[in-house]
Formats: C-alpha cells, sequence, structure tokens
C-alpha cells in the first residue's frame, strides 16, 4: 500500500478587527440571518451569507423539524434559494456565523459534511472556488479559498 499525504491550507483571522471590510459585511450578513434561525431543539443557530457575482447577497440559516431529517443547515438554504433564484451567477464567497442560542460560541463553525458537498456541487458548477469564511459568534474568523481545502476527496458527476 502506498500512503498519500494530503494537506490543506487555511488562513485564520484572530479576531473580526482583522478581517477585511467586504468580508465583515458578508458576515454581518450571516450574523443578522442567524438572529431569524428556527432551532427550538438544538438551540444552535447558524446564519450565511452569500455573494453572488453580480452583487446579490442571499442569506439563509438553519430551520429545524420535529422530525430531524426535515430540517435544513444555513449554508444549504442560501445556496439552493441562490441557485433557484440567480441559476447563471456565480457565488464568490460564503460566510457562516453560527453557536449556541445560551452564550457566546467562540470556536468557528465550520459547515457540516453535507454542506461540505452542497458548496462542492456549486463550485463543480461554476468552475471557479467559492472563499469560504466562518466563525463562531465572536473569536477567530476562518478562511479557505476554496471548499476543496475543507472537502479534499470530494463526490462528483465524474464518479457516476
Amino acid at each position: 500500500m502506498k500512503e498519500i499525504t494530503i494537506e490543506t491550507k487555511i488562513g485564520v483571522f484572530e479576531s473580526m478587527a482583522l478581517v477585511p471590510e467586504p468580508v465583515k459585511k458578508l458576515l454581518e450578513a450571516a450574523k443578522v440571518a442567524r438572529g431569524k434561525a428556527y432551532a427550538p431543539y438544538s438551540n444552535f443557530a447558524v446564519g450565511a451569507a452569500l455573494l453572488l457575482d453580480n452583487g446579490e447577497v442571499i442569506t439563509g440559516n438553519n430551520q429545524e423539524n420535529a422530525s430531524y431529517p426535515s430540517g435544513l443547515c444555513a449554508e444549504r438554504t442560501a445556496l439552493y434559494y441562490a441557485g433557484a433564484t440567480y441559476p447563471k451567477a456565480k457565488i464568490v464567497r460564503l460566510a457562516i456565523v453560527g453557536g449556541t442560542m445560551h452564550g457566546e460560541t467562540s470556536t468557528p463553525v465550520a459547515p457540516c459534511g453535507a454542506c461540505r458537498q452542497a458548496i462542492a456541487e456549486y463550485e463543480i458548477k461554476q468552475e471557479t472556488p467559492i472563499e469560504i469564511y466562518f466563525t463562531g459568534v465572536i473569536g477567530k474568523v476562518i478562511k479557505s479559498n476554496s471548499l476543496s481545502n475543507l472537502l479534499p476527496l470530494i463526490f462528483d458527476k465524474s464518479q457516476l
């Protein structure tokens, strides 16, 4: 057996004050969207904001359901709305803010596996990477230049 090493590079902003202004605005839109999340079961609210190449900003938040598999994450809520409303637009940047509703989460909240797969589909479709920024309610902000840094071995249409 041959072993391979997979490396990933991400950026870390130690505080929101160090984040570039256009990204701060997108993170603020995600924070506002987070405030509208419906999360009565997990009490963990997440907001997402997408910047499209046409200048539109699309937001989404997690929507839970008593039948847990029927809920939807913030990232996919925003992605699918953007895809349905602006099918030819490319996603330039994605910002995610998440954390418990009972305190200030300081650990950056990365996209779950299902959301990573959905983001991968859009990167492949548009043939350009999507910058991804994620944070907790307070603290560090993580930057990935592409979904491939967060999910290096993707499942895509070439395997079908």
